[in-house]
């Protein structure tokens, strides 16, 4: 049998198959393509990629603050425990006396700072001279 008298018999046995056959292949062809041109309009879309990696850095910063903030609390747990209570006693009377003389502590501090800028300029001018 040659190749001819298989396709001649197979185009007349089977056009119905052959034609149902070649629209479920159109279709598959068809799906596949819709498939690789909504994945090529993904990659070219810049926006769509820079937003989903924004999203992505986004999570992973909550993450890992949440991650810190447990580990913080944890340490400040056992520092807590491991603290004397006369320490935290002083410490606690220091805080209530600084909250009571903020402005005090603020001038002085500025002073300080101030003081400290003057010494540094005058240091350069006569390191000029």
């Amino acid at each position: 049998m040659s190749t001819e008298e298989v396709t001649a018999s197979d185009a007349a046995a089977g056009p119905p198959d052959g034609q149902h056959a070649l629209q479920e292949e159109i279709e598959r062809t068809r799906e596949h393509l819709g498939e690789t041109v909504e994945a090529l309009a993904a990659k070219v879309d810049v926006k769509a990629q820079a937003q989903e990696k924004a999203r992505q850095l986004t999570e992973l910063l909550k993450s890992t603050a949440a991650q810190g903030r447990q580990r913080a609390v944890t340490a400040a747990t056992s520092i807590s425990e491991a603290t004397p209570e006369p320490v935290k006693e002083a410490a606690a009377n220091a805080a209530a006396a600084t909250r009571r003389n903020r402005g005090p502590l603020a001038a002085a501090a500025g002073a300080a700072v101030a003081s400290a800028l003057a010494w540094l300029l005058i240091r350069r001018w006569r390191g000029r001279s």
